[in-house]
C-alpha cells in the first residue's frame, strides 16, 4: 500500500480486454509508458491490428510488480500549464522479467505473432563502446550470454536468441526499434546486433543482415519523476490506486525510419512522423533543444533560477533563447523531411514555460564537459566556418566555465557534478583573470578540440562574454546580449 493512501483504496482495474501482443519492448520504464505505450494505444484506436505490447524488464521486477495486478494497465498523466489530464492505457498485455524465466522471454519474442521488438533500456543496455560503435565482447552480460545463448541477460542477447529459434523455425525475422536518445540509434543497434551474432554463429549474423530492418528513431517527451503527492493526487481524483502511472508534458515527438519487415502500428495516424532518414531531426533536437537547455541551465542558475520555466519567465532569457534559434542555431541546420523549423522552436519555447513541469537548471548542468561537444560546440565551429561568431553561444560557454569554477555570484560553492569535475575546477583555480581562467578551461582537449580552442574570434568571444559575468553577472550579461 502506498504510504498516506488509505487502506480500502482499490487498485486500478482493467475495464477493456487485452490486445493480441505482436510487440515486445525491453526496458518497461516510466518513458515506455509514456511514450511507446501511449502512441501504440492511439494507433490501435485509430486504425487497430494486433499490436498489444508484452513489456519486459531485464533486471527489476519493479514494473512487473506495479503493473501485473493491474493487468498492465496504467495512468498517464499529461501535466499541462491548465492542470492535469489523465488517462488510462490498456496497450500492455503482459509484463515479463527476464531473469526469473529467460526461456519464457525468448518464446514470446519467437512467436510468429510479434513483428517488432522495441527497446529504451538507455546507452548502457547496448553493451557497447560509445567512442567506437563496436560491442563489447569483454561486458560481463555479453560474455555470459555468448557461453549460454539460451539463457541470455542482456537485451542484445535475447534479440539474437529470439531471431536464432524464428530462423530454426522459419516464422521469418521482426523489426528491431530502438528508441533510446543516442544518436542513429538504429545503426547502433544493428550493428552490436550482428557483431553479437557473429561471435555465435556466421550464418546466423548474415541471416539477420539480409532480412531485419532496424529503424532509427527520434524520441522526445519530458517524463518527471512520478512522485508520493502524484500517487495521492490520483487516487483522490479517481478513486483508485496506480502504483504504475506516469507523468509527463503535453508535447511529444516521434521521427521514425519507415523500415519495417514485418508491418507496424499506425502510429503516423496519430502524429509519428514516418520520414526516410532522422539523422537532419537528431540535429535539429540536439542543437535547438538541447543545446538552449544547457545555454539556460548555466545562464538560469548563475542567475538564481531554480528551473527552466522560471528562467524563461525572465523575458531576456527567453529574448536570448529566441535570438539563439534565429541567428546562430537554425542557419546551422540541414531542412528535416517534413518539419517546419519556426513552428518546432515555438513548442519548444512553450514547453520551457510549461510551469508544471519542473526541469532544475542544477540537474540539466550536470555532466556539462561531456554535453557541450555535441550540444554547443559544433553548432559554434559550423558558425565560424560561416564567417560568423556565434556571441550568444560563446556566453553559454563562458557560463559554463564560470560554472565549473564552483562559485556562484554570491560566493557560494556549486556542487558541481561532471566526470571532469575536480580538473576543471582546479584548472579553474590555477589562473587569476578572465583570460587565464578561459585559456586553462579551452586547453581541455577532452572538451574543445585543438581547432576550436585555438580559434582567435572563438577565445575573445568567450574571453568577453566570461568577463561580462564576472563584472556583471548572468542576469546582466544575458540583458545585454539581447539589448
Amino acid at each position: 500500500m502506498e504510504a498516506g493512501l488509505p487502506a480500502d483504496t482499490p487498485r486500478l482495474a482493467r475495464t477493456t480486454p487485452a490486445p493480441r501482443i505482436g510487440i515486445v519492448h525491453l526496458g518497461p520504464g516510466a518513458f515506455f509508458r509514456a511514450f511507446n505505450a501511449i502512441w501504440t494505444e492511439e494507433a490501435m484506436a485509430a486504425q487497430g491490428g494486433d499490436w498489444g505490447i508484452c513489456a519486459v524488464s531485464l533486471k527489476s521486477p519493479t514494473a512487473r510488480d506495479q503493473m501485473a495486478p493491474q493487468d498492465g494497465c496504467f495512468t498517464a498523466v499529461e501535466l499541462g500549464p491548465a492542470g492535469e489530464t489523465r488517462k488510462v492505457i490498456g496497450a500492455v498485455a503482459e509484463v515479463l522479467v527476464a531473469p526469473e524465466d529467460p526461456a519464457l522471454v525468448v518464446s514470446r519474442m519467437a512467436d510468429p505473432g510479434v513483428r517488432i521488438v522495441s527497446l529504451t533500456v538507455t546507452e548502457k543496455g547496448y553493451c557497447h563502446e560509445p567512442s567506437t560503435g563496436h560491442l563489447r565482447l569483454d561486458h560481463p552480460d555479453i560474455a555470459h550470454d555468448l557461453s549460454n545463448p539460451d539463457r541470455p541477460r542482456s537485451a542484445l542477447g535475447f534479440i539474437v536468441a529470439a531471431l536464432r529459434a524464428r530462423r530454426a523455425a522459419g516464422t521469418g525475422p521482426f523489426t528491431v526499434l530502438s528508441c533510446d536518445n543516442l544518436p542513429s540509434n538504429g545503426a547502433v543497434v544493428r550493428g552490436v546486433v550482428l557483431e553479437f551474432a557473429r561471435a555465435l554463429d556466421a550464418t546466423l549474423a548474415d541471416w539477420i543482415a539480409g532480412t531485419v530492418t532496424f529503424p532509427a528513431t527520434m524520441v522526445d517527451r519530458i517524463t518527471p519523476a512520478t512522485t508520493e503527492a502524484d500517487l495521492q493526487r490520483l487516487a483522490q481524483a479517481e478513486g483508485y490506486r496506480d502504483p504504475a502511472m506516469v507523468v509527463h508534458e503535453p508535447f511529444r515527438q516521434w521521427v521514425i525510419e519507415d523500415d519495417f519487415t514485418a508491418g507496424r502500428p499506425a502510429w503516423d495516424a496519430v502524429g509519428a512522423q514516418m520520414v526516410s532518414t532522422v539523422e537532419a531531426h537528431e540535429l535539429m533536437k540536439l542543437r535547438c533543444l538541447n543545446g538552449t537547455h544547457s545555454t539556460l541551465a548555466y545562464l538560469g542558475y548563475l542567475g538564481g533560477y531554480e528551473t527552466i520555466a522560471d528562467t524563461v519567465a525572465d523575458p531576456a532569457y527567453a529574448a536570448l533563447c529566441e535570438r539563439l534559434w534565429a541567428d546562430e542555431i537554425v542557419p546551422t541546420l540541414p531542412q528535416p523531411e517534413g518539419e517546419d523549423l519556426q513552428a518546432y522552436t515555438a513548442a519548444l519555447m512553450a514547453r520551457y514555460r510549461n510551469p508544471a513541469i519542473r526541469h532544475r537548471t542544477w540537474q540539466i548542468a550536470m555532466d556539462g564537459s561531456q554535453k557541450l561537444p555535441q550540444r554547443l560546440l559544433g553548432t559554434i565551429r559550423d558558425n565560424l566556418a560561416a564567417g560568423r561568431v556565434p556571441h550568444g553561444l560563446c556566453l553559454a560557454v563562458a557560463a559554463w566555465m564560470r560554472y565549473v569554477g564552483g562559485v556562484d555570484e554570491q560566493g557560494g560553492a556549486i556542487d558541481v557534478r561532471d566526470p571532469l569535475a575536480a580538473d576543471l575546477k582546479a584548472a579553474s583555480d590555477s589562473a587569476q583573470t578572465a583570460e587565464a581562467k578561459v585559456a586553462a578551461l579551452l586547453a581541455k582537449h577532452e572538451v574543445f578540440d585543438a581547432g576550436l580552442a585555438e580559434d582567435a574570434r572563438f577565445r575573445e568571444a568567450v574571453i568577453a562574454a566570461y568577463t561580462a559575468l564576472l563584472n556583471n553577472g548572468a542576469r546582466a550579461a544575458v540583458a545585454a546580449r539581447t539589448a
